[in-house]
């Protein structure tokens, strides 16, 4: 639980961090939040499969890095949220670009973690 904790504390500080930095850069779309969820399902991708493939890491070790870091990092809860503020204020094309760019990309980031940890060494 204290791995998962600290791990998730350091995750939702980054993303705070990058957030902070991004967001701003176009009103109508969330960088910060978009950038970390497509970094967040690429590292989650790379741990899991690099742990499955040479069996290095701990259980402890995935629970602070995957369950913690990664759970922390990423924002799907404030993705949830925002796309609620960008159908509301009659956003519609940006919510469907969002929308469906960090779904699709989500899960390309998400394969490209697992073939670069098991593909190639680090």
């Amino acid at each position: 639980m204290l791995l998962v904790f600290l791990g998730g504390g350091v995750g939702s500080a980054l993303r705070y961090l990058i957030s902070k930095l991004l967001n701003p850069v176009h009103p109508s779309f969330y960088w910060g939040t978009f950038t970390v969820n497509i970094l967040g399902c690429l590292l989650i991708g790379a741990i899991l499969g690099y742990t499955s493939k040479v069996n290095l890491l701990s259980e402890n070790q995935l629970l602070l890095l995957a369950t913690g870091f990664c759970g922390g990092f990423t924002t799907f809860s404030a993705f949830a949220f925002e796309k609620h503020s960008l159908l509301k204020n009659g956003d519609f094309m940006p919510f469907f670009i969002y929308l469906a760019s960090s779904i699709i990309l989500g899960i390309l980031a998400v394969a490209l973690g697992l073939w670069l940890s098991t593909k190639n060494p680090f």
